[in-house]
């Protein structure tokens, strides 16, 4: 199954709606947001939280005539169970506002956000307070555009590239920069950077990391419990990056007796070819429920981390 997006336009204008009423909503783990929906009285919504955060059924007459239109409009509702649904969610990190796909993300090109998008905004901002204005930057595997509108919006003379190999998303980031003001965030297709020219000054990335036998894009970092797209990015970033540019890496790491083999495998390239690098943990225990699942049975956590590397 794929995602559709009808008319950007319409969703752009569903994204004002939703800022003009002071909307806001921070989206959970997966675990915790079907812990919250499966509570009594959660069942159906009945605000614009529930329709677009929470991901709720809800009754035509719930809505106001303009935001079901609009919905219509951009072909981002279906009907269930005798009942509507939004097909996507919009989450705010601060004043912005990102449309992403509703919940469960069940579609191979679904657009994932969550607490792994807030810390690697969060990481980069704090990045960016010490680093030299880009003047071209990218992100790869951007999905909701997150990490390349903050870059444009901190840097308004950069060009920032969201760049992934999902369709869907890069129409909903799309969006989400006009939603921004950004005007500076082309969305190109690419696969890592095979697909663009020129060289940049910032890299940045919040790949998959998970092993996923279902090999959901969204999901499935491949080998090494998950990290091999992690090491892919790094490669291609040491190429591809200016003298002197910035790699800014947030993935997670399968610890195995207390290993971190995505470390291990990096850390030569990093001390050849760069200035300096950082790299720390952010979280040392994240998507703990992953452990029970197949290809996991050595893995005793899995860590956030952040790289932060400057090319000679």
């Amino acid at each position: 199954m794929t995602s559709s997006l009808h008319d950007s336009d319409a969703l752009f204008a569903l994204g004002q709606a939703l800022q003009q009423a002071g909307y806001r909503f921070t989206t959970i783990t997966p675990a915790s947001h079907r812990r919250v929906n499966g509570r009594d009285g959660n069942e159906r919504a009945d605000d614009l939280r529930g329709v677009f955060g929470w991901s709720r059924p809800f009754a035509e007459d719930m809505l106001p005539p303009g935001i079901l239109a609009l919905m219509r409009r951009a072909g981002v509702v279906r009907e269930r169970g005798g009942l509507l649904c939004a097909t996507v969610r919009a989450s705010t990190i601060g004043e912005r506002l990102y449309f992403h796909s509703a919940f469960p993300t069940r579609e191979d090109d679904a657009v994932f956000f969550g607490p792994d998008t807030y810390r690697y905004i969060a990481a980069l901002k704090r990045s960016m307070e010490i680093m030299a204005p880009p003047q071209r930057a990218v992100d790869i595997g951007t999905g909701s555009g997150a990490a390349a509108i903050e870059v444009a919006c901190r840097f308004s003379a950069c060009e920032s590239v969201g760049a992934d190999i999902n369709a869907f998303a890069l129409g909903i980031a799309a969006v989400n920069a006009r939603l921004a003001g950004a005007h500076n965030v082309p969305t190109l297709h690419s696969d890592l950077l095979k697909d663009l020219d020129g060289d940049f000054d910032l890299v940045m990335s919040n790949p998959p990391y998970i092993l996923d036998p279902s090999e959901l894009r969204y999901r499935h970092g491949g080998g090494m419990h998950g990290a091999a797209l992690s090491v892919e990015i790094v490669e291609a970033a040491l190429t591809r990056l200016r003298p002197g540019g910035t790699l800014l890496l947030y993935t997670g790491v399968a610890m195995v007796d207390g290993r971190d083999a995505f470390l291990d495998t990096i850390r030569p390239q990093l001390d050849a070819r760069c200035a300096g690098w950082t790299y720390e943990e952010l979280d040392p225990d994240i998507f703990g429920g992953q452990l029970d699942c197949e290809g996991y049975e050595d893995v005793e956590r899995i860590a956030a981390v952040w790289l932060h590397a400057s090319l000679r």
